[in-house]
């Protein structure tokens, strides 16, 4: 028989159950448990702090392009009122001046004298089908004189404007050919100009505001298609039947056409 000192009872506490020693949590543990936990609060605050900037950024962008959309639509009715209002007094009504151009290159690089080459490269035109939007003042429409044979040009209107650059629109960011499929994008390079946008660059660009000149090298030249159904002849200028040259608000059949 053994002796009652022996034997040896597991130590109960008082509501019956056996009490286990915890194992103790390594401290590094604990200290990479609290670094997480303060990772997470801390993306979980920035994430709810940019939805509240992005809700706010979306707003303005409406308020801007509600704005521009009134804007347009009273630059329209102006000009029909004008008309209406010379007709009624037994005059005519000769508008502003266009301010904006629309130039797509015609032609290809063949024999091309080296002036010309020089202004097409300044005009950004180094491709057949390539387009730009040209500022016109007095040296511009001396430079399209010059390569008149080698291009189509014209007044485009706002609905031109605004499909070229939503269809065939390109940043020109680092030097790389970037589309744009983002309003971050113009953000980031143009908004020291106040464009932050796609319905801002439209706006500089139609309307040829002060940071004409910014928005317009920010956006890549335009890549157009042949145009549909094919060119008369493109050797002869636009009033004698051919394509080249002047072709006033025409040429927004034209980027129809092509883009």
């Amino acid at each position: 028989t053994r002796r009652s000192s022996d034997l040896s009872f597991p130590v109960v506490n008082m509501a019956g159950t056996e009490a286990k020693k915890l194992p103790s949590v390594p401290e590094s543990l604990i200290k990479r448990r609290k670094a997480f936990a303060a990772m997470k609060a801390n993306r979980i605050k920035k994430t709810v702090a940019l939805k509240k900037l992005r809700k706010s950024k979306r707003k303005l962008i409406y308020k801007r392009a509600e704005s521009y959309h009134k804007e347009y639509r009273q630059m329209y009715r102006r000009e029909i009122r004008m008309f209406r209002m010379a007709r009624k007094a037994g005059n005519y009504y000769v508008p502003a001046q266009p301010k904006l151009a629309f130039v797509i290159r015609i032609r290809g690089i063949n024999g091309v004298s080296p002036k010309v080459r020089k202004v097409l490269q300044l005009l950004r035109l180094r491709q057949i089908f390539n387009g730009t939007f040209v500022k016109l003042n007095k040296a511009s429409i001396n430079m399209l004189k010059i390569v008149e044979p080698y291009i189509a040009w014209g007044y485009p209107n706002l609905k031109s404007v605004r499909e070229l650059i939503y269809k065939r629109g390109y940043l020109k960011i680092k030097k790389q050919r970037i589309p744009l499929t983002d309003n971050s994008l113009i953000e980031n390079q143009l908004e020291k100009c106040g464009i932050i946008c796609v319905e801002d660059l439209i706006h500089e660009i139609y309307t040829v505001g002060k940071n004409f000149k910014a928005a317009n090298n920010f956006l890549w030249p335009f890549k157009l298609s042949s145009p549909r159904g094919g060119m008369k002849k493109k050797t002869t200028h636009f009033v004698e039947g051919g394509d080249a040259g002047n072709r006033e608000d025409q040429i927004n059949r034209l980027i129809r056409r092509m883009n």
